[in-house]
């Protein structure tokens, strides 16, 4: 009876799921009832006396236990999770969150953070419950579904984790509680830096109430080269990527620690105009195209017409052959920024395709936010938006795979990039082997060197010949990662090995001339034993180019590795 009674609460739990995605409020209103009522059905069978005296038993007993813990954490989710959610959908129309001339309408937001941070809690509680189920001799079905609910409230609660966070930092970052300032890093994925590209522009963005206006902008050009590091660096990150870092706006995200780049553009901003900002945000033309899907075409005073499927090659290649004064250059990349944030701020747009773009610039890492408050930076981190180093687990070792210009150049417009990558148990001892495959083609043009401008190819002036891309790769692996060996193209090489924030970080450069393509192998060995059935590929992330990087998995031969 308590298995028919879940079993009709699934029911009605994939109708709750549908009537919210459909926006039929009353009926997931309905549906959402009649899973309460299933779920409290099933509880009140699980927890009567008669069962609890039968959890004793042996074997059966183990089992009752399982199926009593299950129903119990199905219930509070239901009571705690999803009940109020589907109150939120009912109140909340993405339209409300609108940008117009009087700003974004917070309160809706207000209201409904208790609910979401309550959702988020018990998903969460409900999660850790689930998991701590011991599976050992339950029945086979019994077993399964267990599994089947760790797996649902996993994805459930990633994903209202992401709402929780962005309800609960979204109205004081938008100057719920008074003005906020932010400086924006447009990066430029033509010369390439580790978190997408050289901050080519910036600007000063001001919020207050949900109002923003752009306040200022500036080019790289706008700011000297420092002395010395504005910020004390990290010995690894100077070492790494040297005291530039610290000196050059256009080097700040050499490193691939957006936090770090974050807090020295924003000394550097103060230095150069006064102002301490509350928070930093990056975005690259990518992103821009994605936002464009929302506004439609805009056109720029120059008389361009921007859209979502010409943005970027207009702003990262015809610029360049139209423009040979870098200032030029850099007083058209901020216009052609500042009109798109225009066409944003006025209102006139698809809401949902404006939410779906950001959602995908975030996803690829071509979005990025830094707060200077401690309490918003620590909701901030873990998400894709905080640009931390990756972050491995038990069961899911990840690697970063981040690409610095090395031409000084703008010919990373051309550079195709595809990163394979794979696990395997060669050893006795049952330790991982990693293997990372690092693709990297010139697609310039054969006459590159004559064809395009001096100003993208870097003429040869700082000893990469014209036309040709250098490329400086970092492989960072998980911090129980060894590097053993690696191989380009086939032949064995010997590469720099350091660390950065207790990560193995193994590093190489490549120059290709056009129509070349290289493969970097490395092997890792990786640190504790794993089983056979844990020998999932490990995940990637990467800096994101213009084209975006190709990912697969890669098998590998434990005979030969490198091979």
């Amino acid at each position: 009876m308590a298995v028919r009674h879940l079993d009709s609460a699934a029911t009605a739990a994939r109708e709750a799921q549908a009537a919210v995605l459909a926006a039929d409020t009353g009926g997931a209103e309905t549906a959402v009832s009649r899973l309460h009522d299933e779920v409290h059905a099933a509880e009140g069978l699980t927890g009567d006396p008669i069962w609890a005296a039968a959890e004793s038993l042996p074997w059966a007993g183990r089992n009752l236990a399982a199926l009593r813990d299950v129903t119990t954490i199905l219930t509070d989710i239901t009571d705690d999770a999803v009940t109020p959610v589907v109150h939120v959908a009912g109140r909340l129309d993405v339209k409300q969150f609108t940008p117009d001339g009087a700003g974004i309408d917070l309160q809706p937001l207000l209201e409904a953070r208790p609910d979401v941070l309550s959702a988020d809690a018990s998903l969460k509680g409900g999660l850790s419950s689930a998991e701590s189920i011991d599976r050992k001799g339950l029945i086979e079905p019994l077993a399964d579904a267990v599994d089947q609910l760790v797996d649902v409230l996993g994805g459930a609660s990633a994903q209202v984790d992401v709402v929780a966070r962005a309800v609960d930092l979204a109205p004081g970052m938008l100057g719920a509680d008074g003005p906020r300032d932010y400086l924006v890093l447009f990066q430029n994925n033509a010369e390439l830096r580790a978190t997408g590209g050289i901050p080519g522009a910036v600007a000063l963005l001001r919020v207050e109430g949900g109002k923003i206006s752009l306040v200022q902008q500036a080019s790289s050009g706008d700011f000297p080269r420092a002395d010395a590091p504005v910020l004390p660096l990290p010995v690894e990150t100077q070492g790494l990527y040297g005291a530039i870092t610290g000196q050059y706006i256009q080097d700040v995200n050499l490193t691939p620690q957006f936090p770090l780049s974050a807090q020295l553009a924003r000394e550097m901003w103060k230095r150069q105009f006064g102002t301490e900002v509350d928070g930093v945000l990056s975005i690259d033309p990518v992103a821009l195209s994605y936002l464009l899907t929302a506004t439609g075409p805009v056109t720029l005073p120059t008389g361009d017409v921007l859209t979502s499927d010409n943005v970027v090659s207009i702003l990262l290649s015809t610029a360049y052959s139209r423009y040979s004064d870098p200032t030029q250059q850099d007083d058209f990349f901020a216009g052609a920024a500042a009109t798109v944030f225009s066409s944003i701020s006025s209102g006139n747009l698809d809401a949902s395709a404006l939410l779906a773009g950001l959602a995908r610039a975030g996803e690829e890492r071509r979005l990025y936010l830094w707060s200077a408050d401690d309490t918003e930076q620590s909701r901030i981190a873990e998400t894709t938006l905080a640009g931390e180093l990756p972050t491995s687990t038990a069961h899911q070792p990840k690697f970063g795979v981040y690409f610095n210009d090395g031409t000084a150049s703008k010919m990373d417009y051309y550079l195709g990039t595809k990163i394979s990558i794979g696990q395997a148990v060669c050893r006795q001892d049952g330790r991982p082997s990693w293997v990372v495959d690092v693709t990297l083609t010139n697609n310039a043009p054969a006459d590159a060197a004559t064809s395009l401008p001096e100003y993208v190819t870097g003429g040869g002036q700082l000893g990469t010949p014209a036309g040709d891309i250098s490329t400086n790769v970092s492989i960072y692996a998980p911090s129980a990662g060894v590097f053993v060996a690696a191989a380009e193209d086939g032949a064995e090489v010997g590469l720099q090995t350091a660390s950065d924030s207790g990560l193995s970080v193994t590093q190489y450069q490549k120059t290709l001339s056009p129509g070349q393509t290289s493969t970097m192998r490395v092997e890792f060995l990786g640190g504790d034993a794993v089983g056979s059935a844990e020998t999932s590929i490990p995940g990637i992330e990467s800096t994101p180019t213009v084209h975006g990087t190709e990912t697969q998995s890669l098998k590998i031969n434990c005979e030969s590795r490198l091979s």
